[in-house]
């Protein structure tokens, strides 16, 4: 219903609050690691899930570009949230075949680097919802060919943001429902000695859907070439649908 579209930031914002609990913020505080020290410090949550969120986010869609640049750059996590899932939502729209508005696509996605690159997709939720259409759908429209590590991935991938790099590797999500495999093997091959955990997650998550998603010679041929240099945490990830016995096998090259 047109009465019920938010059409601010503030209205979302008020919206959020109303769905909003201290008691599961306090709970998603503990589980984002929000701690001293830990990869989301200071980060502010109000205690919205994300159901709640994403039904906010389909009455919000008419929100001018600048309204939805206030909630990406909110203190609120779940304000930044909802501000990108409203851009990958409207990117979606304007690639259906009837309509599609490519100028409203590469505005989404120039926003989005903007916001990337502000250091507004600071947590791994954020680049998980938001990656792979706001960047892999725009670099990875077909297969890679001779170009496997795009330059705006590969200068994503040799970010000193952990959040850069992993924009990076889930934007090759995409290739990988497209059933090119290349993309993520060649990041995965160049992120091989990176140092934060949460990098070597979302690497294994990639390469374990490479091995689903389109060839699983191709993921094994990978842990062949690389089993014994990689963190056991991208390890483990990437196995996780071999058998027992290959699991053993590679573990065993550690």
């Amino acid at each position: 219903m047109v009465g019920d579209e938010l059409r601010t930031a503030a209205e979302v914002r008020a919206a959020l609050a109303a769905a909003s609990s201290p008691e599961r913020a306090a709970g998603a505080a503990r589980f984002f690691k929000t701690g001293p020290g830990e990869y989301a410090e200071g980060d502010v949550f109000i205690g919205v899930t994300v159901p709640a969120t994403r039904a906010i986010v389909r009455r919000s869609l008419a929100l001018p570009a600048a309204e939805t640049a206030e909630l990406v750059a909110s203190p609120i996590h779940e304000e930044r949230l909802a501000g990108l899932l409203v851009m990958v939502e409207r990117f979606r729209r304007a690639g259906r075949p009837r309509g599609r508005d490519d100028a409203v696509r590469r505005a989404e996605h120039e926003a989005y680097l903007a916001a990337v690159r502000a250091g507004r997709v600071d947590n791994w939720d954020l680049v998980d919802a938001s990656a792979e259409v706001l960047v892999g759908e725009v670099v990875y429209p077909g297969p890679s060919a001779d170009e496997p590590l795009p330059p705006l991935v590969a200068e994503l991938a040799a970010s000193a943001s952990l959040w850069q790099r992993r924009v990076a590797v889930l934007a090759t999500f995409a290739a990988i429902k497209g059933g090119d495999a290349a993309p993520t093997l060649a990041i995965a091959e160049r992120l091989l000695d990176d140092r934060e955990p949460l990098l070597h997650k979302a690497v294994g998550w990639m390469l374990r859907e490479v091995g689903k998603r389109v060839d699983r010679t191709a993921l094994t041929g990978f842990l062949d070439r690389f089993a014994a240099r990689m963190p056991r945490t991208m390890l483990s990830y990437a196995c996780e649908h071999l058998s027992p016995e290959e699991r053993a096998r590679y573990r065993a090259l550690r």
